[in-house]
């Protein structure tokens, strides 16, 4: 790496330095220690307690924009009194602490209110994936016990004929439908709140009252399992939080890396902003950025879905200074055609994770974007989003690896075969990460909670290596999952499909490569004999019971059964050459 790059003296300090000097009594990233569910984590003493603290702090940023959507642009003030006013309609209809209120829908203003508007009067939030078939969407709301759900108009008409399978279902609130409603139970969102533009005339009133601890339960974040039914990640206040704070520390490490003290708050500074280009539904969009964003009074800049040519034209309109998600979106905002006719000069972030990314793609920021800082990390649902950082130097440094663990948090990489012995650094094993971020524990599945969330630890089924400064490095996936452009899909959910289709009698979903979204499904299935079934038959079986990001995009037929270890386990290694050719 070049001195250009990396400046003369750097680091000026190690990682654990750094982190020493941003723990010390009286700074904004002060660690202490906190008993949670009698083990022992270090914290960060200084973040909100509760999501309903951080709902309460955006009134104090007053008539800054908060939400741009479209032509809709709501302020802080005028997003805290919908917050407001749609908890204590959640309160009327019954919502009590500990309830459950499912969130479905695409990236609206409506989701950010839901949201934290059920958050603070204590019930756990359940948002569930947009993309869901009705059946998938189904099984959300009933393994949940979901009492009150909040949806767009889309996903109620995929949902409205599933709602008698749903007995704890007592009341439906939906957004942006244009037709008269006939359910019973059933009401238009906007009869509470009205539209997102006239929010700012509800009524100025408090947050109703509820006593909210910040170990107390918050929010169940649904992450398929290698059973391959969804499995509801139950996490905390704290959990949550500590986000906030991670995500400012993280900043802070580069200035402390190059020998620079942090700058202070500038209270006259022009609002950050960030485009939103991943959902609501996952903890990225909800605990990595939203969540910040209210505490920090940014702008969130909200994409229905996301599109190269109109991210361009928001971040020049918004003078976007965040943008980012996924690897995918990165390489488009490098390499799209159209990136020449826009303005992206006020870009000054551009950060990713949750899938693998080309150690190339760091460069090509720094050159395309020369005063963006460009980052990456690595967390899951279970972790409730970021645990480890890279960015600055250190990510030019090691663009292969995910960065660090937060001051807060421990990684450990441990032998696979027992799950106890801890690995030195350099040696490949599973991965385990410990720290106060991490989720409480499966929703109503105490076998897979067991497998998974031991003594503080969350064991996360990657591969990975540790170097001897900490830096980690995800190497492979013990579980049998691959990631499209950050979407998880479990193989064994697709197969499972494929084997109920009557033609097929063997089936195996591998990844097959792509350079932008990291990974795609592909099939390989032998038919049982005298059975027919085409390419296109099956693709669309799948498509009938599964998401469309879950569909294969090739089916290859093998006609004997499939390749299998002494153990039964097929040989997926030896079915991903079939695709080789094809990719290369």
């Amino acid at each position: 790496m070049s001195e250009a790059i990396l400046p003369a003296g750097w680091p000026a300090m190690s990682i654990q330095q750094a982190h020493a000097m941003m723990g010390q009594p009286g700074l904004p990233t002060e660690v202490g220690e906190a008993a949670i569910r009698g083990v022992t984590y270090k914290v960060w003493k200084n973040q909100p307690p509760t999501l309903r603290a951080v709902a309460e702090m955006a009134k104090g940023h007053g008539e800054k924009i908060f939400l741009v959507y479209e032509d809709e642009r709501v302020s802080y003030e005028a997003f805290h009194r919908a917050v407001a006013a749609f908890a204590k309609e959640l309160q009327a209809q019954g919502v009590a602490k500990g309830d459950r209120v499912a969130v479905i829908m695409r990236n609206l203003p409506e989701w950010v209110v839901a949201f934290y508007a059920a958050a603070s009067i204590g019930a756990i939030v359940t948002p569930l994936n947009a993309w869901w078939t009705g059946p998938e969407l189904e099984y959300g709301l009933t393994d949940s016990g979901t009492k009150v759900a909040v949806m767009d108009a889309e996903r109620f008409q995929r949902l409205s004929e599933h709602f008698h399978n749903c007995p704890e279902l007592k009341r439906v609130y939906v957004s942006r439908e244009p037709d008269e409603i006939a359910h019973p139970y059933v009401t238009k969102l906007e009869a509470v709140l009205g539209e997102a533009n006239a929010w700012a005339a509800l009524p100025d009133q408090p947050i109703p009252p509820v006593e909210i601890d910040t170990d107390d339960d918050a929010t169940i974040f649904y992450t398929s399992g290698t059973t391959g039914r969804p499995k509801g990640a139950l996490a905390t206040h704290r959990a949550i939080n500590t986000n906030i704070i991670t995500a400012g520390a993280a900043a802070a490490r580069v200035f402390l890396r190059k020998g620079e003290m942090p700058p202070a708050p500038d209270p006259d500074a022009p609002q950050r902003s960030s485009l939103l280009s991943v959902p609501f539904f996952h903890v990225t969009g909800c605990f990595a950025v939203l969540n910040p964003s209210v505490f920090a009074g940014a702008k969130l800049v909200l994409m229905y879905k996301w599109d190269p040519i109109r991210a361009f034209e928001l971040i020049e309109r918004e003078k976007v200074t965040a943008a980012g998600g996924v690897p995918t979106i990165a390489w488009q905002l490098i390499e799209h055609p159209a990136r020449a006719n826009y303005d992206l000069s006020s870009l000054e972030a551009v950060s990713y994770g949750g899938a693998p990314s080309a150690p190339e793609l760091v460069r090509r920021l720094r050159e395309t974007f020369p005063k963006s800082q460009s980052g990456q990390g690595w967390g899951m649902t279970e972790t409730c989003a970021t645990v480890t950082s890279n960015s600055g130097e250190d990510y030019l440094n090691r663009p292969d690896s995910c960065g660090p663990a937060a001051a807060v948090a421990e990684l450990q990489i441990r032998d696979p075969a027992d799950g106890k012995t801890i690995l030195p650094p350099g040696q490949m094993g599973e991965l385990w990460s410990k720290g106060p971020m991490n989720a409480k524990l499966y929703w109503n599945k105490p076998e897979p909670t067991a497998q998974t969330f031991v003594d503080g630890w969350v064991r996360t089924g990657d591969l990975a290596k540790l170097d001897e400064e900490g830096f980690c490095y995800i190497l492979d996936r013990a579980k049998d999952m691959l990631i499209r452009g950050g979407e998880n899909i479990y193989c064994v959910e697709i197969e499972n499909v494929l084997y109920d289709h009557p033609a097929v009698m063997d089936a195996a979903i591998v990844g097959v490569p792509h350079r932008i979204l990291g990974e795609e499904p592909a099939a390989v299935v032998t038919l049982k004999p005298g059975a027919e079934a085409t390419e296109a038959d099956l693709r669309a079986h799948v498509a009938e019971h599964l998401a469309a990001f879950k569909v294969p995009i090739a089916v290859k037929f093998w006609h004997e059964t499939l390749p299998r270890n002494p153990n039964g386990k097929i040989l997926k290694s030896e079915l991903k050459k079939l695709f080789q050719e094809e990719t290369a």
